[in-house]
C-alpha cells in the first residue's frame, strides 16, 4: 500500500518553523560572537534536518534551499569561508525563503517545482575547493544512517554511539507521543465554558449566603415558638416539633451545601488553572523575533542598535500575544527611527556609538508589566506642541495650559507624527494611536510614557495575564455598583475625613510620604443624584496606571471575585470610562471601569478660575521651578501655585532642573532632597555657585525631618525648609509670597 505523506506535512511545517527560528537566532548571534564553531554546528544541524525531512516528503524546493545553506555552513565549519555580515544577510535570505515555502505547505498549497533565486546566490558563495559529489554522498549516507537508527528493530551500526542515539530517539519519540494537536477554536470554547463556570460558582456562593439568612430567620421563629409553647396546648407542641425538625434539616442542608461548594471551588480552581495554562505562551515567542527586526531596521537607518531582553519566560494568553507583538514592534520602530541617534551624533554628545533598547517583562499585581526603554534623544515636547499647532490638533490657548503629561498624550492621537518626512518606517502618523487602541481598548491595559531630553524614552505597559477571567473588586458609589480590575489597585484605606488635605478645589491624602490626589468616584462618573460625602470616615481605593496614582472615595466594598468580562455593545463602544461589563450574583449588569481613563478624568478636573482671577493677574509674571521625582507631589504643588497665579515648570531631578535653568530664569526654586542623578542638597549648592541664582529664593520640601538635615539645607543656601509630613498648602503659599511676593 502506498504511503500517504500528506498527514506528515503539518508536523513538518511546525518542526521546520522551529528550525528556521534556530537558524535565524544562531545567525544573529554569530554577528556578535567571537567563538563561532559551536553555533555554526548547531545551525548546520538545523539546515541538515530540514533538508533531510523535506527530501523524504518530496518537498524539492525546500530541500534544495536547505541543501545550499548546508553547503555554505559546512564551508564555514571547515574555514573555507569567512563569516561576514554580507554572508549572514545571504543566509538569512535563505531562512526567509524556507519560511515562505513552509507557509505554503502549512496552507496545503502545492509547491511549484522551481528553484528559488536564493539557491543560485548560495551556490556562488560556496568555496571552490568543495567537492560536491563526495560531500553530497556523505551527507546523504549520514542521513540514511540517522534515519535507520530511529527504527525500533534496527541494530547498532557503529558501536556505542549508535546505542546512545537510539536511546535519544526513543526519548524523543515518547515526548512527541505526549503531544496532542487541538484546534484553537475548540480551546477557546473550553476557556469560555470555564469562565462561565467560574461565574456560576460565584452566584452559587451567594445562594449559600441567602440560605444562611433563612437559617437565621428560622432560629428567630424557634425562639418565638418557645414563647408560644408556654400555652402547653397539643397543637402548639406539634407546631414546635415540626418547626424544630424543619430548622434542623435547614442546618444540615446548609452544611452539606457549604461542603459541596468548597469541594467544587477547589475543583473549579484547578480547572481554571489548567485550562488557562493550555493557552499561555511565553513572551519569548515574540521577543526573540525582535532581534532580527532591530538588526534590519538599524541597518536601514544607518544606526548601531543593541536589543537587550529580560523576562521572556513571562507567560501571557496566546490571544493577547499577537496584539502585544504588533504594538511593541511599532514602538521599537519609533525608537530606532526617531529616538536612537546615528553613531557620529552619539559620539559627539558623549554617548556610546551603539544605541541600546531594553525590553523587560515581569508579573506585577496579578498582571504583566512590560517596559520598553531606549537611550536615545528622547521626545521633544516643543516639537509635539509645534506639530499640534501646525495641524490644528489643539488651539494655542489650550496648549499653553496643558501639563507636560497632557502634551505627551498628543502623540497617541490618530494621524499625529513628528517625523519631517514620510518613509517606510515612519511619518504616516500610523502607529501610536493603534498602540493605545490595542493596549487600552482591546487588552484592557494601560500605557504610560516617561521621556528625558537627551537621555531617552521609556514606555510602561501593563496588561492582564488573560482576558478570559479577571479579578474584580465590586464597590458601590452613588447608589450604583461598579467593578474595578484588581491588577490596577494598590490598596484600600479607611481614613478620617480630617486626614484629607484640601488644595483649592482639589483634595489629596498623604500615604507613606506620598501625596495622592483624591476624587469621589460618584462625582467622576456623574452618578445621577449623587451627593458629596460628609461622613467622618471615608473608604478610599488607591488605584494606579503606570506611575500615576489616584484615590477613589467609595461608599462600600461589596465583594472580590474572578469574573468574566463581557464586551460593551457596539452602541456603547465609545464610552471612555467603561471597558466592559460583568454579571453579578443577582444577574445584574455591572460596569467595569477603565482605571487609566478615570485617572485622566480626575487630572482634568480644574479649580474654578473665577475665584482666583484677580490674584492670577497680579502674579502671572512670577515663574517657579518645582523639582521632585514624584509626579503626584510635583503636580500637586504645581496646582497649588498655579491656583494663586504663578507660572510653574516641573523637573524630575536635579540634573533636569539645571537644564531648565539654563533655558530660562526663574523667580524661585522649590526642590525635594532625595532624587536620582542629583539630589536637592547638591542642586542647592550648584545654584548658589551660579551668579544668576545666588539670590534667587530656594525652598526645600522634603520628607527628611531631622534637625541635621534642616541645618544642612539652610547652610547650603536654602531660604526655607518644609517637611512633607506636616505639609500644608497655606504654609507653602505664605512662604512663596513672603519670598517673591
Amino acid at each position: 500500500m502506498a504511503l500517504n505523506i500528506s498527514k506528515f506535512l503539518v508536523k513538518f511545517a511546525e518542526e521546520a518553523s522551529e528550525h528556521c527560528s534556530q537558524l535565524e537566532s544562531g545567525l544573529l548571534s554569530l554577528e556578535s560572537e567571537s567563538n563561532l564553531s559551536a553555533t555554526i554546528d548547531t545551525i548546520f544541524r538545523s539546515a541538515h534536518t530540514i533538508k533531510g525531512t523535506a527530501k523524504m516528503l518530496k518537498l524539492g524546493p525546500i530541500a534544495e534551499v536547505a541543501h545550499r545553506m548546508e553547503d555554505v555552513l559546512d564551508d564555514l565549519r571547515k574555514d573555507k569561508l569567512s563569516f561576514s555580515k554580507e554572508l549572514s544577510d545571504l543566509l538569512l535570505e535563505g531562512v526567509d525563503a524556507i519560511r515562505a515555502l513552509v507557509a505554503e505547505v502549512a496552507a496545503s498549497k502545492p509547491l511549484i517545482d522551481v528553484l528559488p533565486s536564493i539557491c543560485e546566490k548560495l551556490e556562488l558563495a560556496v568555496s571552490v575547493n568543495k567537492e560536491p559529489e563526495i560531500a553530497t554522498e556523505t551527507a546523504d549516507t549520514e542521513l540514511m544512517v540517522v534515519r535507520s537508527e530511529t527504527l525500533p528493530d534496527n541494530r547498532s551500526l557503529s558501536g556505542t554511539d549508535n546505542n546512545k542515539d537510539e536511546k535519544n530517539a526513543k526519548s524523543e519519540t515518547a515526548s512527541i507521543s505526549d503531544i496532542v494537536r487541538i484546534r484553537g477554536d475548540k480551546l477557546d470554547d473550553l476557556i469560555k465554558l470555564m469562565g462561565e463556570m467560574i461565574g456560576q460558582n460565584y452566584r452559587k456562593r451567594q445562594r449559600i449566603v441567602e440560605l444562611s439568612d433563612i437559617v437565621r430567620l428560622s432560629a428567630q421563629n424557634m425562639n418565638l415558638l418557645k414563647m408560644i409553647n408556654e400555652a402547653d396546648t397539643e397543637d402548639c407542641k406539634e407546631l414546635a416539633l415540626g418547626t424544630l425538625a424543619l430548622h434542623n434539616q435547614l442546618i444540615q442542608l446548609q452544611g452539606s451545601l457549604r461542603d459541596d461548594t468548597a469541594r467544587e471551588d477547589h475543583l473549579t480552581s484547578e480547572l481554571q488553572e489548567h485550562s488557562l495554562k493550555m493557552r499561555m505562551v511565553p513572551l519569548s515567542t515574540i521577543f526573540d523575533v525582535f532581534h532580527r527586526s532591530v538588526r534590519d531596521l538599524a541597518r536601514e537607518t544607518g544606526k548601531e542598535v543593541d536589543l537587550k531582553i529580560d523576562g521572556g519566560d513571562t507567560e501571557l494568553d496566546r490571544k493577547m500575544i499577537d496584539q502585544i507583538g504588533d504594538s511593541l514592534l511599532h514602538m521599537i520602530r519609533n525608537a530606532i527611527d526617531h529616538g536612537i541617534e546615528t553613531p557620529d551624533v552619539r559620539t559627539l554628545v558623549g554617548k556610546n556609538k551603539h544605541g541600546t533598547i531594553y525590553l523587560r517583562a515581569y508579573y506585577d499585581s496579578g498582571g504583566v508589566s512590560i517596559i520598553l526603554q531606549d537611550d536615545g534623544a528622547g521626545i521633544s515636547l516643543d516639537k509635539i506642541k509645534e506639530i499640534a499647532l501646525k495641524r490644528q490638533v489643539v488651539s494655542e490657548t489650550t496648549i499653553t495650559k496643558m501639563t507636560e503629561r497632557e502634551v505627551m498624550e498628543l502623540i497617541f492621537m490618530p494621524g499625529f507624527s513628528t517625523s519631517p518626512i514620510i518613509t517606510d518606517l515612519s511619518g504616516r502618523g500610523v502607529g501610536m494611536d493603534v498602540v493605545r487602541k490595542s493596549i487600552v481598548d482591546h487588552l484592557k491595559g494601560s500605557i504610560q510614557i516617561n521621556t528625558r531630553t537627551g537621555k531617552g524614552t521609556t514606555f510602561f505597559l501593563k496588561v492582564p495575564v488573560t482576558l478570559a477571567l479577571s479579578r474584580m473588586l465590586l464597590v458601590s458609589a452613588g447608589n450604583h455598583r461598579f467593578a474595578l480590575p484588581v491588577q490596577f489597585i494598590q490598596e484600600v484605606l479607611s481614613i478620617q475625613s480630617v486626614e484629607i488635605v484640601n488644595v483649592i478645589n482639589k483634595r489629596a491624602v498623604r500615604l507613606r510620604e506620598q501625596i495622592i490626589p483624591v476624587e469621589e468616584l460618584q462625582s467622576l462618573l456623574r452618578c445621577p443624584g449623587a451627593a458629596s460625602h460628609q461622613q467622618k470616615e471615608m473608604l478610599i481605593v488607591i488605584v494606579y496606571s503606570g506611575i500615576e496614582k489616584l484615590g477613589l472615595i467609595v461608599d462600600a466594598i461589596l465583594d472580590e471575585a474572578d469574573m468574566v468580562i463581557k464586551p460593551l455593545p457596539i452602541s456603547l463602544k465609545e464610552l471612555r470610562l467603561a471597558s466592559g461589563v460583568i454579571i453579578d450574583s443577582n444577574n445584574a449588569i455591572v460596569s467595569v471601569l477603565n482605571i487609566g481613563s478615570l485617572i485622566k478624568t480626575a487630572r482634568e478636573v480644574r479649580p474654578d478660575p473665577v475665584s482666583i482671577m484677580t490674584t492670577a493677574q497680579e502674579k502671572k509674571q512670577k515663574k517657579i521651578l518645582v523639582v521632585d521625582d514624584s509626579i503626584n507631589t510635583s503636580e500637586l504643588e504645581k496646582s497649588i501655585l498655579e491656583a494663586y497665579g504663578y507660572s510653574v515648570d516641573l523637573a524630575d531631578n536635579g540634573m533636569a532642573a539645571l537644564e531648565k535653568i539654563n533655558q530660562r530664569m526663574y523667580d524661585a526654586i522649590i526642590t525635594d532632597v532625595e532624587m536620582p542623578h542629583l539630589d536637592g542638597f547638591s542642586l542647592t549648592m550648584r545654584l548658589r555657585q551660579d551668579e544668576r541664582y545666588r539670590e534667587v529664593p530656594i525652598i526645600i520640601v522634603t520628607s527628611r525631618a531631622r534637625d541635621e538635615d534642616k541645618r544642612r539645607g539652610i547652610q547650603l543656601g536654602a531660604n526655607a525648609y518644609i517637611v512633607k509630613g506636616s505639609f500644608d498648602q497655606n504654609n507653602l503659599i505664605e512662604t512663596v509670597q513672603n519670598l517673591i511676593g
